[in-house]
């Protein structure tokens, strides 16, 4: 199963990072927040990435066309090119790096990628948020829906609209709920689709959290998956500061072993 991820906003509320780099690339414990979000799927076995950038995503390619070499030792012979790689430390993932544009919304992002995903069921989310949440349970879940998508409820105060959730038949009523409804719970970004999603996308204008959700929720066809571990965006400077202590002290969404 494919993972998808969105990275190709502006972040302009991280604006002291993302106006030299995408916020996907800004770092938490010297890594980018897209490797955190990479090395939590991959632990749990979904190694198959399609990253849809956008903003400054020639920083994204830079990353990973040279990720062997920042990661691990080498031998080069400088006159004929050629690189004995040595003991060091990779990752078995295949990643595609798929520029969607600079003004597509996240639903134009998706559909736009609707050649690399093609017919199958495919993991969708944020390039900006961590959990510790576990990724199987998650598409055990949704298999055992009859939903289109399932998205993760999580807790978090404050800025956010919380969801109206049908708890017997778990799935989402209204998207876009305002106040602290059903204990406050709010879209945490990671998601399990099936292909049908993508029909509801009109174009490149489309955002992926107003139309296409909104439909699915007439439909009857937007589930939802509670996750009552640990959640954290970071959509400004005070959460990566909330991250970098984190990660200094008690990573909670570090599941995966160095």
């Amino acid at each position: 199963m494919k993972v998808v991820i969105l990275a190709g906003g502006f972040g302009t509320r991280l604006s002291e990072e993302t106006s030299i780099r995408p916020k996907p690339m800004v770092e938490v414990g010297g890594r980018p927040i897209l490797w955190h979000i990479m090395k939590l799927y991959s632990h749990y076995g979904f190694k198959d990435f399609v990253i849809l950038g956008g903003y400054k995503v020639e920083y994204i390619r830079d990353y990973f066309l040279n990720y062997r070499g920042k990661q691990t030792d080498y031998t080069i012979d400088l006159k004929t090119g050629r690189v004995e790689w040595l003991q060091g430390v990779s990752e078995d993932w295949n990643v595609t790096v798929m520029d969607t544009g600079p003004d597509s919304l996240t639903g134009g992002r998706i559909k736009r990628a609707k050649h690399l995903i093609g017919d199958e069921s495919f993991c969708l989310t944020y390039g900006d948020g961590v959990s510790d949440i576990n990724i199987h349970d998650l598409v055990e879940a949704h298999k055992a829906s009859d939903s289109w998508c399932t998205l993760t409820a999580v807790t978090q105060p404050g800025r956010y609209g919380a969801l109206r959730l049908d708890e017997k038949n778990s799935q989402v009523k209204a998207f876009r709920e305002k106040g602290a409804v059903d204990g406050g719970l709010i879209n945490g970004g990671f998601f399990v689709c099936e292909p049908e999603v993508l029909d509801l996308i009109d174009d490149d204008r489309t955002t992926w959290e107003n139309e296409p959700m909104e439909r699915m929720v007439e439909m009857g066809k937007l589930g939802y998956y509670h996750h009552q571990g640990y959640w954290q965006s970071m959509d400004s400077l005070r959460d990566k500061m909330v991250l970098e202590a984190s990660w200094a002290d008690n990573p909670r969404w570090k599941v995966w072993k160095d």
